[in-house]
């Protein structure tokens, strides 16, 4: 398969640059599948976008295609990533396109699907469609990264966030509340864009947190909750049990009596069996493979200081946020230090800061 260089114009880049917009924005929501953006231009004249659908289908390319109320005969269509070209649940995108008449496709990079990577490009051409392949590719490429470690490790993308005081703590007795009212707001976005978010029951068991995402007109988004719980001791009466059902609560765990397990079947709360590591401790990697077979591909973890000092010490998470108030916490009563800052600037090199609309704290992206 040869394909020429192509130089692309100042109206294509626009136009891609409007379809990654349109996938950024659905980032997180779109299932097992990538979000995908897609512009369809005619004339120099955008007559139709789409976007994967909540859950992942149908895809963009076909929901521009049905979207657009113009004859489609001659336009050209930009997409972000490759157009699927198999039979899955639905009709492979090549097939709707073929038919839409669409004259030429650009597509920024290939996907990594054994099943669809450098199919596309044949079969479009075999029906005299132009196809280029390379458009703000560096950009594209950047934000398909988790769907990448995705498909490369049948994991899902587990990004860490964690606040800490002035003074390096993460609690204290009589005054929890860290960070501000903007940095509250960026913790509800995380939540917003990570399908699944992950906890310890300890965690649960003293903070009583809800877990969902608080921004107005996305609380239906909210992510799943996966709770570590070894012996199954969930407090009965926190919110994340009474709230509990099969579709917003998976509790890992690995041994329990016979009627704690019934009570929480009870709930219909999906329970999942696994083993202990060395360290005695639940197998994250066995938990992150059985998340992905979940159909789980972005996982925000808030843990404590145990399980993020943990989690950075091993390198589990592929990124990590950490948000930095200038107040001060009182260590006058009981209080709990951070233990992770030693790793995370060890293992987690690249940084970028995310400082200036978020009033006084300082808010540190670490990427692994």
């Amino acid at each position: 398969m040869s394909q020429k260089k192509v130089k692309f114009s100042v109206k294509d880049k626009l136009y891609m640059d409007i379809a990654l917009d349109l996938a950024k924005s659905r980032e997180g929501l779109t299932g097992t599948n990538p979000s995908v953006g897609c512009v369809i231009v005619k004339n120099d004249n955008i007559i139709s976008i789409g976007q994967t659908s909540f859950k992942g289908r149908p895809h963009a390319e076909v929901n521009a295609i049905k979207n657009c109320k113009d004859n489609l005969n001659g336009a050209k269509m930009y997409v972000t990533l490759e157009p699927c070209s198999h039979h899955g649940v639905t009709p492979p995108c090549t097939n709707e396109i073929i038919k839409s008449k669409i004259s030429e496709v650009i597509y920024s990079i290939e996907d990594t699907d054994k099943r669809v990577r450098k199919k596309s490009y044949k079969i479009l051409k075999s029906y005299n469609i132009n196809v280029s392949i390379g458009l703000l590719k560096d950009q594209v490429k950047k934000f398909y990264i988790p769907y990448f470690f995705n498909r490369r490790n049948k994991m899902p993308f587990m990004t860490g966030k964690l606040a800490i005081s002035k003074n390096k703590l993460i609690y204290s007795k009589f005054k929890t509340k860290i960070t501000n009212k903007y940095s509250d707001k960026f913790s509800h976005l995380l939540r917003y864009k990570n399908d699944s978010i992950m906890v310890t029951s300890q965690t649960v068991n003293i903070d009583n947190p809800k877990l969902n995402c608080r921004i107005n007109g996305f609380e239906k988004f909210s992510p799943v909750r996966i709770i570590l719980d070894n012996k199954l001791n969930l407090k009965t009466n926190s919110y994340i049990f009474k709230t509990a059902n099969m579709n917003n609560t998976v509790i890992f765990y690995n041994e329990a009596s016979k009627s704690k397990i019934l009570l929480f079947k009870k709930k219909k709360i999906k329970l999942v069996k696994v083993k202990l590591n060395k360290s005695k401790n639940l197998d994250i990697r066995q938990i992150m493979k059985k998340l992905y077979l979940l159909g789980y591909r972005n996982t925000l973890v808030e843990g404590g200081d145990l399980l993020s000092t943990n989690f950075l010490k091993n390198r589990i998470f592929n990124q990590f946020y950490l948000f930095k108030s200038q107040k001060k916490l009182p260590t006058n009563f009981e209080f709990v230090k951070f233990n992770g800052l030693q790793y995370l600037n060890k293992k987690y090199t690249l940084k970028i800061n995310h400082n200036s609309p978020y009033g006084k704290d300082k808010i540190t992206l670490y990427k692994n």
